[in-house]
């Protein structure tokens, strides 16, 4: 690893997650429980919502995950870890309440937070509502790799591709490949839907 690689690692999401982790458990700073919630949150959302699940059932499963560091927070042993159990367990969570809330809400109601925004044009809001099923209908097309890694690097600013590569049980090596291979797929699949051409 060089310094600059170093310097990378040092700065990464991940390494101040595990920083912000350790004040908060070890050294009882409230600081850095907020810290940890600032930095992980965003990623959090955006994995409850890739699971179809309504803004309001996001956060519940994004509370329940918190609720769930708080409880097992001596278990993790290695702070650099604490980002991967945070994420595991917030989609073993959206996952159960997907399949949960799928049972019991009709289809059309799961979507509705965002057709009811109160500021927004409705002719705007059926195209962008449309836009975003058709887009997501074929990113569940792709491969579970495919589906992750693009997760992943759509909503992480700058991923940390070690952490990614071990989440992944993939060479770090073979994540730019993947991804190009990933959105080129995509963009076949989107490109050859005449609802999405037309845009």
């Amino acid at each position: 690893m060089t310094a600059l690689q170093a310097d990378d690692a040092a700065d990464s999401p991940w390494s101040a997650a595990a920083e912000a982790f350790v004040a908060w458990r070890d050294e009882g700073r409230v600081e850095g429980l907020d810290r940890l919630v600032q930095l992980v949150t965003p990623t959090l959302w955006h994995m409850a919502r890739g699971h179809g699940l309504s803004a309001e059932e996001s956060k519940d499963v994004i509370q329940s995950t918190w609720q769930a560091l708080v409880t097992a927070r001596t278990s993790i042993r290695d702070p650099q870890a604490v980002w991967r159990w945070i994420t595991v367990t917030c989609r073993r969570f959206a996952a159960k309440a997907a399949r949960t809330g799928r049972r019991e809400e009709p289809v059309e109601l799961m979507h509705l937070d965002r057709r009811t925004a109160e500021d927004a044009d409705p002719q705007s809001l059926v195209v962008r509502d449309d836009t975003a099923d058709r887009l997501w209908q074929h990113v569940a097309k792709l491969s579970d790799l495919c589906r992750r890694i693009l997760r992943i690097i759509a909503f992480d600013i700058q991923p940390d591709y070690r952490a990614l590569a071990t989440e992944l049980g993939i060479p770090v090596g073979s994540i730019g490949p993947n991804r190009g291979r990933c959105l080129l797929k995509l963009r076949q699949l989107l490109g050859a839907d005449p609802g999405w051409s037309d845009r």
